[in-house]
């Protein structure tokens, strides 16, 4: 089924699924072709693009007649529609990429040849942000994707970042720790030297194959060059370890959001309706694809809160119990053995678990994952997506003509870098979330609890002991840097929810939270670019 666009001058066609609700505005007069809507295996980076594309669509007119803030001088309508046009020609490709090739010396005594890549996207808003990953699969495509689509996701959760990403091409389980650290050391001189690092300009972030120790050698060899006598140095890197200036909750905080994003959505009786579930994460079953870090606390939080873990899927295989199976017994036992493989909690499986029969699907791997080939086939109503891009166009088309509630990575997985911001905030700030007010804090609380006991004394001639809740004497000290940063994090995902929801609405969108994110996050950054006086109306 077909409908007119909205904005006849640009429109192509419309294609709708079986409700009525738009799917994808294939573009006509763009340079992206519009059978990556078709591919089943599309180039990640014009895979993106074509969501890019999709939602300008639907918003490039909207923006074009627009009507300005009071106090501006009228703009003849054909100025207006060519600035907006440059305006979102602007956010699509990536502004810097550098590619960087140097030698390092193995263990052994011989030379490799190691290539590292960063994308600089958008620098719309500065540093830019994003994170850093060890794989053999990097390539300047993929870290260029990774770098547009974290402008979006910093836009549609209201970080002040523009996006980035960067890679080395390495599988680092076959290099030493020793290896690693040359390796690292050396890729962030190289980044030091084309001014791809610095807290003002651009700082990465733990990412597939990286983490905390990663992070640490960064922040050290920065610390120790371009960054010497700089107090703010620490700033260039966020995902430290605590004692190198990192944050309580940062471990934790994209799978924290990943279960927070759920939640939202599953909280909300009009989105359960649509997919035929019951409102509430209560005994949802769900399978996660990859039990690394996102994987890991997507399970723990989703467990705690209600939810059943039934199937997880690894690279060198897969387990399922319909029964349940407890994340935490399941990480020990990954820690202890290096596989899920032989979990005595479950049974190990050559299903695809893909296309298990569950709720809630959490692809937390790689991207392309769910394609045209194997759409048709998942079961779950909700695809929460956990890694970055997951989903072709084709098989997103799939899903919503099936209903199916996809909840895009753009904003499902930006607990990351909400939490990176916070610590970004804390290097600048020099000063721990909660330590200038937590004991004013619990002193102020308890004199608050002997007033109210005083009051009723006075006024009832009678002595009425205060005594505080469980909940309350927790509480009564004040809130903990980790207090803040869960606290933060709820509340931003939740806000970035309904915002999301409400953009779904305007544009009649159903289930297409994925156009919806797109399009909030299109309008951010034009309303950025205006308002630095890029354009003038």
């Amino acid at each position: 089924m077909f409908r007119k666009l909205l904005n006849p001058r640009t429109a192509a066609n419309l294609t709708c699924s079986s409700r009525g609700w738009p799917l994808f505005r294939v573009p006509a007069s763009r340079k992206i072709s519009s059978d990556i809507a078709e591919q089943e295996d599309p180039n990640f980076h014009e895979m993106t693009e074509f969501f890019i594309e999709n939602a300008r669509y639907y918003v490039e007119e909207r923006l074009a007649t627009r009507t300005e803030g009071p106090g501006k001088r009228p703009t003849p309508q054909e100025h207006k529609r060519q600035a907006v046009k440059g305006i979102l020609d602007i956010v699509k490709p990536c502004n810097a990429v550098l590619a960087v090739h140097f030698p390092v010396r193995r263990d052994n005594g011989s030379v490799e040849v190691i290539n590292a890549y960063r994308a600089q996207h958008s620098h719309h808003r500065v540093p830019c942000k994003g994170g850093i990953r060890y794989s053999s699969d990097v390539n300047s495509d993929e870290v260029q994707a990774l770098a547009t689509l974290m402008t979006f996701k910093c836009a549609v959760v209201d970080v002040p970042f523009g996006g980035a990403k960067g890679g080395i091409a390495i599988n680092p389980h076959h290099y030493s720790d020793g290896e690693l650290e040359r390796i690292t050391r050396r890729f962030t001189v190289e980044l030091a030297k084309k001014g791809f690092i610095g807290p003002g300009l651009d700082v990465p972030a733990p990412d597939m194959g990286t983490g905390e120790k990663e992070m640490a050698w960064m922040v050290d060899t920065y610390d120790m060059t371009l960054g010497h006598g700089n107090i703010n140095a620490y700033a260039c890197v966020t995902g430290k370890p605590i004692s190198r200036g990192g944050i309580h909750g940062r471990i934790s905080a994209t799978g924290r959001g990943v279960y927070h994003g759920i939640d939202n959505f599953l909280k909300s009786e009009k989105y359960c309706n649509m997919i035929g579930l019951k409102p509430g994460l209560k005994d949802k079953t769900f399978v996660v694809q990859g039990f690394g870090n996102v994987g890991l606390h997507s399970c723990r939080y989703l467990h705690r809160f209600g939810a059943k873990c039934i199937g997880v899927i690894e690279r060198d295989g897969s387990i399922i119990n319909q029964n349940g199976i407890d994340p935490k017994n399941l990480e020990d036992y990954k820690l202890q053995h290096g596989t899920i493989l032989g979990f005595p909690g479950a049974e190990m499986t050559t299903a695809n678990l893909l296309e298990a029969d569950c709720d809630i699907l959490i692809p937390a791997a790689g991207e392309k994952q769910i394609t045209s080939k194997n759409a048709h086939n998942i079961k779950a109503k909700v695809i929460a997506e956990g890694a970055n891009g997951p989903t072709t166009p084709a098989a997103d088309k799939i899903l919503i003509e099936k209903n199916v509630l996809v909840i895009p990575d753009l904003y499902l997985n930006a607990g990351g870098v909400t939490v990176s911001y916070f610590e970004w905030l804390k290097n600048l700030n020099h000063v721990s979330y909660g330590r200038l007010t937590w004991k004013y804090e619990k002193e102020s609380n308890s004199h608050l609890l002997k007033s109210v006991e005083e009051s009723l004394k006075q006024g009832l001639d009678k002595n009425i002991p205060i005594r505080p809740t469980g909940a309350f004497t927790e509480r009564i000290a004040g809130a903990s840097e980790k207090d803040i940063v869960h606290s933060g994090l709820e509340f931003t995902m939740e806000r970035s929810a309904n915002r999301i929801t409400h953009v779904a609405d305007s544009y009649d969108l159903g289930l297409n939270l994925r156009t919806a994110a797109y399009i909030h996050g299109i309008e951010r950054l034009y309303n950025t670019y205006a308002a630095a006086g890029l354009v003038t109306f």
